[in-house]
């Protein structure tokens, strides 16, 4: 049994592994059963994860959820795939003709603000109890209706010029609020440069007042000192709630 009743942790998670592992991986770190994260992060995603151990930490998640996002995400032009990320199907592929800098500034800039976002079919939002993933698997497609998102900043962050032929890449950082599909904003703005785009990494950096900088890295759960490491980064609740009040 762990030495704390309850505290919020924050964990870098790497490429490959599901949030859900993450969490499995703190249940048998600190030998605590109620345990939970503030926002799921996909197998192919790396990045920060908000895990809260122990029910009073628990009960605090929809809170901690409410904060702005801050990711940085490589788009991967000229192909289209089933779940608009690494993990579905090429469904189209098309010649990325030469995209100068200023086209892509003024794509990037129409994305800046309120509007409505559809959620992708290959997501863990809910229908009649289930994911939505469960139904995209079986082959039955449910639309759920556009939500109202908010993208407060998006930037440009690679140094590749201009923009063109198999493999471009392009790589920005998103500041946006809770809710908001990256994949679904990459599918969109390929279609807007008119060549279509999946996302081919995400990295989340923030959450809320959250840092990525100030987390334990997920790689580190099986090293030999890794309680103690995973202990000496506890927020207590309290700190937690406090924070919370004053964003």
């Amino acid at each position: 049994m762990s030495d704390i009743e309850a505290a919020v942790f924050l964990v870098d998670k790497p490429a490959g592994p599901s949030s859900f592992t993450m969490v499995k991986n703190v249940r048998r770190l600190l030998g605590i059963k109620k345990v939970g994260h503030a926002g799921t992060l996909d197998p192919f995603a790396s990045g920060l994860l908000v895990i809260c151990a122990g029910r009073p930490a628990t009960k605090i998640i929809s809170s901690l959820m409410e904060g702005e996002k801050e990711y940085l995400a490589t788009l991967t032009l000229g192909v289209e795939t089933t779940t608009q990320d690494p993990e579905g199907q090429v469904t189209a592929t098309t010649a990325v003709e030469p995209l100068a800098e200023e086209v892509v500034e003024r794509c990037l800039t129409s994305f800046v603000g309120e509007q409505m976002q559809i959620p992708p079919v290959y997501s863990a939002l809910k229908h009649k109890g289930k994911p939505l993933y469960y139904y995209a698997r079986k082959g039955i497609e449910v639309k759920k209706e556009a939500r109202h998102v908010h993208i407060r900043q998006i930037e440009r962050v690679d140094e590749n010029g201009i923009l063109s032929g198999s493999g471009a890449e392009l790589t920005i950082r998103v500041i946006c609020s809770k809710g908001t599909y990256i994949r679904t904003l990459a599918a969109d703005i390929g279609r807007m440069l008119g060549c279509g785009a999946y996302l081919s990494s995400l990295r989340r950096i923030r959450s809320g007042s959250f840092s990525v900088t100030d987390s334990f890295s997920g790689k580190d759960f099986t090293a030999e000192n890794a309680y103690e490491r995973f202990l000496a980064g506890a927020l207590s609740v309290n700190d937690v709630c406090n924070l919370l009040q004053k964003s």
